[in-house]
């Protein structure tokens, strides 16, 4: 019977889910239209697109206590304070950040009544009892705290509340010992039938130790809905007409760990979705209200006001990008207004062209600029894909090789900003690889916060968002 439940299970978990996280794809085309937001960035919500992990198992042990039956685990006139033990595992799945929906298996064993099974009764009138049961529930997990988190909350995001509450099908044998000293077995329920019915609630406190475990605390209460699971025997016998109720009822308390699986670097529980707003809200309260557009002028007349302009020197006649940078298709350190071959790299001093010769380019010092990123992400953006689809050309035809240095803001711990540098140096190093550069051309190099473009943004709130996001970039070294 208990192999039979374990199977049936994880046999239940097997079918695919369907996915209800927010995505950040890009648009292929067929969007927005009359189903969409309205937004221009959105996609069909699919696997790749996903940015947490929403699957889990947890375990846990715990003590259960009878507490409205005929015989109770409590001392409370129905029998003294007697401990069973009980344990659970399931499969769990987060459908959004505030609900999921949890399958779980739990088996344990109720004592109660005036003894103890394994001991001697103490006198001819005493009764004890006991209960070994197996269950299979559907539960629907609340995460309270991710629903109720205020839109101020800066406090780190490390507990938090969950509610429980689902049906299922209870199997269990439930024996009695009286005076006489002989244990028998007075009911016998299997599961999936009409009375193996049962309903259990609760509450849960996890606490996040890292990115992959989470404890968790919690008490339920079960409700049978049958009168004869403390082990009274028939409905109408002596013992099960002491009490009114029909339904002998338990609570269980059990300290668990769950294990959070997925390659994405948060779960989707854990994840506040707010929290991307924050820094933006900050930004706009400190802000002028009275802004005054083009305040500085543009000197250099590129039609990029010096207020955000990068480049405020450009030559009169230089085609720019939107932060006045001149630009420079082929990444050869000559603009393309002085570029004699725009898509093909060569050196400053042949004005941009290859120099023709019988073997590789042979290159002594250049930096290739103009990767960033947004805030707290590794995530190549499209902007970038033309940028890298040039370097994948420039690398191949030049025999040295690279460090692919990346770098972030000052937002965020030293240890934090140092671990998504390199990841965010690592992703261009595998986007390169994938699309044609050799591997051993090639070194991931992660300098966190220790490499601003704009040194003057320590701390971030210091500049303005564009500088902010230059010192989010990944950037290539010849080595």
């Amino acid at each position: 019977m208990k192999l039979s439940l374990a199977i049936v299970a994880f046999a239940l978990a097997i079918p695919s889910a369907t996915y209800a996280q927010d995505s950040t794809a890009v648009s292929k085309g067929e969007y927005p239209n009359t189903f969409s937001s309205g937004s221009a960035n959105v996609s069909p919500f699919t696997n790749q697109s996903k940015r947490f992990n929403d699957w889990s198992i947890s375990a846990g042990v715990g003590v259960p206590l009878l507490q409205s039956a005929d015989l109770t685990s409590i001392k409370n006139g129905n029998g003294k304070n007697l401990f069973g033990y009980s344990a659970y595992l399931s499969i769990d799945k987060a459908i959004t950040h505030a609900f999921g929906i949890n399958l779980q298996y739990d088996k344990g064993e109720t004592r109660q009544g005036w003894f103890n099974t394994k001991d001697s009764a103490p006198d001819a009138t005493a009764v004890g009892a006991r209960t070994q049961y197996d269950a299979i529930s559907i539960l629907g997990d609340i995460n309270f705290s991710n629903l109720l988190r205020r839109v101020d909350n800066h406090s780190p995001y490390r507990w938090a509340l969950h509610g429980y509450a689902g049906i299922g099908t209870i199997a269990y044998r439930a024996y009695q010992k009286d005076g006489n000293n002989k244990q028998r077995l007075m009911t016998e329920v299997k599961p999936f039938q009409l009375g193996s019915m049962f309903m259990q609630a609760g509450t849960g406190l996890k606490f996040k130790v890292n990115r992959r475990i989470d404890i968790e605390g919690r008490l339920m209460y079960v409700v049978t809905g049958d009168d004869e699971f403390d082990g009274g025997g028939d409905a109408y016998s002596a013992i099960n007409k002491r009490s009114e109720q029909v339904s002998d009822n338990f609570f269980n308390a059990t300290l668990g760990v769950s294990l959070k699986l997925g390659k994405h670097e948060s779960h989707v529980m854990w994840h506040d979705p707010l929290q991307e707003i924050y820094y933006k809200l900050d930004v706009l309260a400190n802000k002028n209200q009275d802004i005054e557009v083009c305040k500085k002028g543009d000197a250099d007349n590129d039609g990029v006001c010096d207020d955000w302009d990068r480049q405020l020197d450009t030559p009169a006649g230089a085609r720019v990008d939107g932060a006045g940078v001149a630009l420079d298709t082929d990444l050869d350190g000559v603009i393309d207004l002085y570029d004699k071959c725009v898509t093909v790299p060569g050196p400053v001093e042949n004005n941009g062209c290859p120099i023709a010769t019988t073997g590789p380019v042979v290159e002594t010092e250049t930096k290739l600029e103009g990767i960033e990123f947004d805030l707290n992400s590794d995530r190549i953006l499209p902007s970038n894909t033309p940028i890298l689809n040039n370097a994948v050309n420039y690398i191949n035809s030049s025999n040295g090789s690279y460090s692919v240095v990346g770098a972030t803001d000052t937002r965020g711990t030293d240890a934090y900003n140092q671990k998504l540098s390199e990841r965010r140096a690592n992703n261009v190093k595998n986007y390169l690889i994938k699309n044609g550069v050799q591997t051993g051309k090639l070194q991931a190099v992660g300098k966190g916060e220790k490499d601003l473009k704009y040194p003057e943004c320590e701390p971030a709130t210091k500049c303005p968002e564009w500088k902010n996001r230059a010192n989010r970039r990944v950037y290539f070294e010849a080595k």
